[in-house]
């Protein structure tokens, strides 16, 4: 790889300054903080860099040494998607379990809380709320990640996101815009594309993100996804008419727009990342999110070069990069603000008796988004320990698969001497042998979606009839068992919710 430049001209700097890369490792590498000094304006984190709250105060301060208006970013959706919390599950659940309560002052109480927490660490843009209407229950990638599939519904949760993690200093990155809701492909490992017409876009996938920027999102996320209705060629993060003339000009959006990851095979496999680079900047967008899966000081390098060639080779109007630049130094000069003065008051700041500081408001909102619907088979609260039979699908790369799920480690305190298991095929017979005579209590998230666990629970219910179960995705399928919980989510506590149900605490 050939360098074109190494001083710090305006040029340079701009093309810097619209990057929003990782790194490995949970101290800043040299070379980071070296670029930092050049004119790299912000940082993403990722599960990898962070062990506790403590480290990520010391990181994120040490970035901060070297320039003290760095942007320092992390997608810390909660819920199954968690990088604060990777290795521990999260102490908040996500969006489907919010918008199954529908209570739009709990939403912005459990976000209030969490941006209390990120900006404690020094954490001042989230890639979230997840504004995405999920419309098709197939979705390998959304789920419970989004509000739900109403679009209204999912509107008035993403303002209450918004304004809960805004009032307490951290820039909401309002996702994946135009809508990945209406997708059965995940952008992470091919190109989805939704046919629909313009007006059911409008109707359904826009509601929010127009909701969204009427709030002040301070960020919108492009989505990699094909909508031939507004662009018969372009992705939605490369597509002029979808940044510039849909987002900007006619939702009259003025904010920040990131892209998502551009390492994503959706980008990565037809552009290459340097070209998709250089065409999402054209577009509209103002700063490149990459570092998920490329996380090295020569994808900075090359992303730099290659805007920078761009600009000289005149295929990108330099007032475009500029522009982009002033765009990300606006919002790192607005979170500046808020954290030199701490959080602001203002819409979301006067949150319901029970937020404070220290208060388990996420446990609270599990707890209420809880549905239990009892079965044919008496069902009385276990008193002694069971055996957890969880079966688990793969995990898509948005929720990784470090993160524990389930609800066997809560059981487990609560009734010492839990057993468990983990299964990707059916394997009832491995179950039953295992179990012997202890009560199964077996765990499956969007079961629907998965033939082999519809296949599992039939051959547990055949078996033991007085089997419970607990649906940790989407309750798409009919509840089935002596007890079946759904949960709207496998956070950590919502696995303590569907715990406390089945024991009775």
């Amino acid at each position: 790889m050939t360098t074109l430049l190494t001083g710090s001209d305006t040029l340079t700097r701009d093309a810097l300054t619209v990057l929003q890369p990782g790194f490995l490792g949970t101290t800043a590498p040299d070379w980071l903080l070296r670029r930092i000094g050049e004119g790299l304006s912000s940082v993403g984190l990722f599960g990898r860099n962070i062990t506790d709250p403590a480290q990520l105060a010391a990181l994120t301060a040490r970035l901060r040494a070297e320039r003290d208006d760095v942007l320092v970013a992390i997608d810390e959706e909660g819920g199954d998607v968690t990088r604060l919390e990777v290795r521990e599950g999260s102490s908040f659940p996500g969006n489907y379990a919010l918008g199954s309560v529908d209570d739009v002052e709990l939403t912005r109480a459990v976000a209030h809380e969490l941006g209390r927490r990120l900006a404690a660490c020094g954490v001042d843009l989230n890639w979230a709320p997840s504004a995405d209407v999920n419309s098709n229950p197939d979705n390998p990638v959304i789920g419970v990640r989004s509000f739900g599939p109403d679009p209204q519904l999912v509107a008035r949760h993403t303002v209450a996101y918004i304004e809960g993690l805004q009032a307490a200093g951290v820039a909401a990155c309002t996702k994946h815009f135009p809508g990945h809701g209406d997708t059965n492909v995940d952008s992470h490992h091919a190109m989805p594309r939704i046919d629909v017409d313009p007006d059911t876009l409008h109707a359904r996938e826009l509601v929010p993100f127009r909701a969204a920027v009427a709030a002040g999102s301070k960020a919108v996320m492009s989505a990699h996804i094909l909508l031939p209705a507004l662009d018969t060629d372009r992705p939605a993060t490369l597509s002029p008419r979808i940044l510039t003339g849909l987002l900007r000009r006619e939702l009259g959006y003025d904010g920040l727009i990131v892209t998502d990851g551009m390492e994503m095979q959706a980008i990565s496999s037809v552009y290459g990342i340097e070209r998709g680079s250089v065409l999402a900047i054209a577009a509209g967008a103002d700063a490149i999110c990459v570092g998920g899966g490329l996380a090295d000081e020569e994808t900075v390098l090359r992303l730099r070069d290659a805007l920078v060639t761009a600009v000289r080779s005149g295929e990108l109007p330099e007032e475009r990069l500029a522009d982009a630049a002033a765009r990300v130094r606006a919002l790192a000069s607005w979170t500046q603000a808020h954290r030199v003065r701490g959080a602001v008051s203002g819409p979301g700041a006067a949150v319901q008796e029970g937020t404070a500081p220290g208060t388990d408001i996420g446990l609270v909102a599990a707890r209420r988004a809880v549905r239990v619907t009892p079965g044919e088979f008496p069902f009385r609260p276990l008193i002694e320990a069971p055996y957890v039979a969880s079966f688990t699908p793969e995990a898509n790369i948005a929720v990784g698969d470090e993160t524990p799920w389930g609800v066997a480690a809560e059981l487990g305190r609560l009734l010492p001497g839990t057993a468990s298991g983990s299964y990707a095929e059916p394997a009832v017979a491995d179950v039953l042998a295992a179990a012997g005579e202890r009560r199964i209590v077996a765990v499956v998230r969007d079961a629907h979606r998965h033939a082999w666990m519809t296949e599992a629970l039939d051959g547990l219910l055949a078996a033991r009839p007085d089997t419970v179960v607990v649906e940790m995705g989407l309750p798409e399928a009919e509840p089935r068992g002596a007890l079946h919980i759904a949960t709207y989510g496998a956070a950590r506590v919502c696995g303590r919710a569907a715990a406390e149900r089945i024991t009775g605490a």
